[in-house]
């Protein structure tokens, strides 16, 4: 879950997998990137205080948004939790479902194709090709399809 609403376009499959497989435990898992550190000579200087503030600010609003989005939901029978990952994003993700016995992986995706996938790259089709858990890509609402 990136926060946008586009990540949100799973939540009525996953409701509908869930409830139809009696799913016990759903993980809403949010990837934050680290912030790059500036090494060498850099014309901007960002204090370790304030590069440490900065990644403190990100995972307070990746548990915030979290915690909203578990507060909306309900699937009888099933425990909701958030957990916040940091780390590149489809590889994290791919890691964790290893590690942590994910039966599942739900994500959206764009849809692109072409340039526009060569040039902005897909984070779903990295974690489909990166994971030995099943993955299902949900389409954006108002695809197009295309090659």
């Amino acid at each position: 879950m990136d926060g946008s609403e586009l990540s949100e376009c799973v939540l009525p499959q996953l409701e509908a997998i869930a409830q139809g497989c009696k799913v016990t435990t759903v993980v809403f898992v949010r990837v934050i990137e680290p912030l790059p550190r500036p090494s060498g000579e850099v014309n901007v200087i960002i204090s370790d205080d304030d590069w440490e503030s900065m990644e403190t600010e990100k995972k307070a609003s990746a548990a915030a948004y979290l915690d909203k989005l578990i507060s909306g939901i309900s699937i009888p029978g099933a425990s909701l939790r958030g957990k916040i990952l940091q780390g590149r994003v489809a590889e994290t993700l791919a890691e964790y479902a290893e590690k942590n016995g994910v039966d599942l992986i739900i994500m959206a995706t764009h849809g692109r194709s072409g340039v526009s996938r060569w040039a902005l790259g897909s984070v779903a089709d990295k974690v489909m090709r990166s994971s030995c858990v099943p993955v299902l890509m949900v389409r954006a609402p108002g695809c197009v399809p295309g090659l």
